[in-house]
């Protein structure tokens, strides 16, 4: 039987509503700001506003999970928890992982009278939006069950800047926020407006109609494009480049 649990949408815990963890397996709990939690290792007084996230458990007599409809389930990598010159990362500094392998997909969805498989494949090592899906503890491992809506792409390599989006999907090389006023005054890094254009890197195949026949997207890459500020996915690459992908949709107009 599988263990109770939290849902997997974030839920707000504080010292007055704690006695309702007490159906969950402490082992299995983790708090965005202390890392996993072990009974006794905190207090009352630790609880102002903490986020708690658990994922769901897979009892060991479960020796497989088959996902239904068009959802994927993603083995998902592992946190880093060093850096690059090997300092060890404290649980509050390690980015939650965006990617992983897809281990398992279902049959597909159904548009109009068009049924259409999964465009991903078991095996395949893609990127999914931040707060996709469904964690779940599976044979020792952490995996995500979500939609394959929510994968934005394929990675074959280990620089987002390879990213290769999926349907309606844009990956865009953000532009360098401006350094200066327009009267000469140089900006700190706080005060620096988040920019909102780029270039385009990649773009998806596009979208089905209700038909089931492919839209194009209006941007290609290479195009310079406007788009919604607070959209999309973030990522920094290898070289120290900002990257977005987001949905075509999201983008508001293209630059000349």
């Amino acid at each position: 039987m599988a263990t109770s649990q939290l849902t997997a949408s974030s839920v707000t815990a504080s010292a007055r509503n704690l006695a309702s963890l007490q159906g969950l397996r402490l082992s299995t709990v983790k708090f965005s700001s202390f890392g996993t939690l072990k009974p006794g290792a905190l207090t009352s007084r630790s609880f102002k506003r903490l986020v708690v996230k658990a994922a769901t458990v897979v009892a060991p007599k479960y020796t497989s999970v088959k996902p239904l409809g068009d959802r994927v389930l993603v083995k998902i990598k592992e946190t880093e928890e060093k850096t690059e010159g090997g300092i060890l990362l404290p649980t509050t500094a390690q980015s939650k992982p965006q990617g992983g392998e897809v281990v398992a997909v279902g049959e597909g969805k159904t548009i109009g009278n068009t049924k259409l498989e999964s465009s991903v494949k078991t095996g395949a090592q893609v990127i999914y939006s931040k707060y996709a899906g469904t964690e779940v503890e599976f044979n020792g491992a952490n995996h995500l069950l979500l939609k394959e809506d929510d994968i934005v792409g394929l990675l074959e390599t280990d620089d987002i800047k390879d990213l290769k989006p999926l349907n309606d999907r844009v990956f865009i090389k953000v532009s360098e926020a401006e350094e200066k006023t327009a009267g000469g005054l140089l900006l700190t890094e706080a005060s620096k407006e988040k920019p909102s254009i780029g270039t385009v890197i990649a773009a998806g195949p596009g979208t089905l109609d209700e038909e089931g026949n492919l839209k194009p997207l209006s941007v290609s890459p290479g195009n310079t494009v406007l788009y919604s500020k607070y959209a999309g996915n973030d990522f920094k690459g290898n070289d120290g480049s900002n990257y977005i992908a987001l949905r075509a949709s999201d983008v508001m107009a293209v630059l000349y």
